[in-house]
């Protein structure tokens, strides 16, 4: 995929690219997600003059696109996406909601720390950047601290179950042999032995960072737990503000619920088909478990989940670039590595604005599981790499000549791009690559697990009915807990994880099934459209140059007008 023409930077594309230029100096860590340099040791502010800084960021920038005209229709878009993402944001901060961000796994209490694991590591001044910002996660932790006393004050305060499980998180970070104990006991490198005053400063901020963290972990039992309320869900006021942030998009959620699950019976009915492709007149669970015990499709240690990752994420770029779709060399990479935490979940990193770093998939694996099947995990790697993830983000990050740096690397919309990756795996299987029925059991339990999730995230969250299939009276944590049982084929420790994050990440989950059926709305309206002229490539193509919008953009982008 060549890099579009260069095209002459206009008026919306300024205001846009001041206001990324604003995100990075506000965002100093997001820099290094991005591989640029002058941040290196930086947090952002946490606290709440923070966020009312970010906040405030965007409340000027959407006064400076009122008058503004688009120029063509890459303009048209920044316009839109600008507008739905940046009015949002400030209505999430005026409810107060960035006040309480608290859950298991995407708020400050993790991505503090995460940000080491993107952080380089080759070479003695690497170190000493990993020095100084450890020596900076006390400000850091002091923020966020501030921010959560601040929510509580306005009775913003997130569930128990979620303090409960930050708590516990805190504790195994700064536990001897813990994840700072590692970095601050680093005494050589690539280049060669650390001098001694750089071991000692990594020593020093990594006790800084265990105490900045027993800290955080002592305010969340003493001061947030008591006010934390014991009800998960969120009602329909907040949540109908998170499902518009994951989605971009203002769907109807009775309409949502009910089409979720109208789905999971047909993912259901499709799984028992294959199950008896597997072996005439066997149940589901009993394919599943014949799959689990065959040789052939299981791997022991994660040196071997790890190669079997980079292996087949080869294979699937190979085959895909210039077949099906336009991959640029620079591209054809993606590193896959197992994290260096053991919280659960699967998940994608950009590439470095220049590619030096690559686009890297992540397997963080729970304590105690040392045993893998692959037949369930084909389809994670097509969904975290091509043509997934890696596909939809490093092909923003390139069109560099196309579209403006907000564009390229300051948006993410879960439903846009949860549900494209969503999207890849149906594919894949529509272009032969989940021919074997193991394989497509894994992709068809994926599949269900995203369905439950519409169904459990929605119904759980406003306290819908239980469909007749599933139990009686109105949803509670507790029945959700055991519909997650029933359609989540997935050990005990990657569902306590799914199930805290579902209830602590209200309207995140439901965005990839929810994505995807957007994604195949607007495909099918543009071949509608189309007709006989439809190129599927070229489609995607267009889709993917747009970046991460929210998916009302999306079909205004791709669907003509009538």
């Amino acid at each position: 995929m060549p890099s579009a023409p260069a095209r002459q930077s206009t008026a919306i594309d300024a205001v846009a690219t001041s206001y990324y230029e604003t995100l990075l100096r506000l965002l100093p860590d997001y820099a290094t997600q991005l591989g640029l340099p002058g941040h290196e040791t930086e947090y952002r502010d946490y606290s709440p003059a923070g966020l009312e800084a970010l906040a405030e960021a965007a409340r000027e920038t959407l006064l400076l696109l009122e008058d503004l005209t688009p120029a063509d229709d890459v303009d048209t878009v920044t316009l839109d996406a600008m507008r739905e993402r940046l009015g949002l944001d400030v209505e999430i901060h005026e409810a107060g909601l960035d006040y309480a961000d608290l859950n298991n796994i995407a708020c400050p209490a993790q991505s503090i720390r995460a940000i080491f694991d993107l952080m380089p590591t080759a070479t003695a001044e690497d170190w000493s950047h990993i020095a100084g910002r450890l020596a900076n996660v006390p400000d850091a932790i002091d923020g966020y601290i501030s921010s959560l006393r601040a929510g509580r004050e306005r009775g913003r305060v997130a569930a128990r179950r979620q303090v409960s499980i930050v708590m516990e998180q805190a504790g195994k970070y700064v536990e001897d042999g813990g994840f700072f104990d590692s970095l601050g006991s680093t005494t050589s490198t690539d280049d060669g032995v650390l001098p001694e005053s750089l071991t000692q400063q990594l020593r020093a901020g990594a006790d800084a960072a265990r105490t900045a963290y027993r800290s955080l972990a002592t305010f969340l039992g003493e001061e947030l737990l008591p006010a934390a309320p014991e009800q998960d869900a969120v009602g329909r006021e907040h949540y109908a503000l998170t499902s518009r942030l994951f989605l971009g998009s203002g769907v109807d959620l009775e309409e949502t619920y009910r089409w979720g699950v109208e789905e999971l019976d047909r993912v259901i009915a499709e799984q028992e088909a294959v199950a008896d492709e597997i072996r005439p007149g066997a149940t589901i669970e009993e394919a599943m478990a014949l799959l689990d015990a065959d040789p052939a499709r299981q791997l022991h240690g994660t040196e071997a989940l790890q190669a079997w990752m980079q292996e087949l994420s080869d294979t699937a770029i190979d085959a895909m670039a210039g077949v099906h779709f336009d991959i640029p060399d620079v591209m054809r990479r993606v590193e896959c590595r197992i994290a260096p935490t053991s919280e659960g979940g699967i998940y994608y990193t950009g590439p470095s604005d220049d590619f030096s770093r690559p686009g890297r998939m992540w397997w963080s694996v729970p304590e105690g599981e040392d045993s893998f099947t692959t037949w369930k995990e084909t389809t994670t790697v097509y969904h975290e790499g091509v043509p997934g993830h890696h596909l939809q983000i490093a092909t923003a990050v390139f069109q560099r000549a196309l579209l403006n740096p907000w564009r390229r690397n300051g948006i993410w919309v879960s439903g846009q791009g949860e549900g494209w990756a969503l999207y890849a795996e149906r594919l894949m299987q529509e272009l032969g690559f989940l021919s074997d029925p193991g394989d497509r059991l894994g992709m068809l339990d994926a599949q269900r697990m995203r369905a439950a999730r519409v169904v459990f995230d929605i119904g759980v969250h406003l306290e819908l009915e239980i469909p007749e299939r599933w139990g009686t009276g109105t949803w509670t944590a507790e029945k959700g807990y055991v519909f997650l049982q029933q359609n989540l084929a997935i050990s005990e420790g990657q569902l306590d994880f799914e199930y805290t994050r579902y209830l602590g990440w209200p309207g995140q989950a439901p965005a990839y099934k929810i994505g995807q059926r957007l994604w195949e709305q607007i495909r099918d309206e543009v071949r509608t459209s189309e007709g006989e002229a439809f190129d599927l490539r070229a489609f995607h193509t267009r889709a993917l140059n747009l970046g991460s919008v929210g998916l009302d953009t999306l079909r205004r982008a791709l669907v003509p007008a009538t």
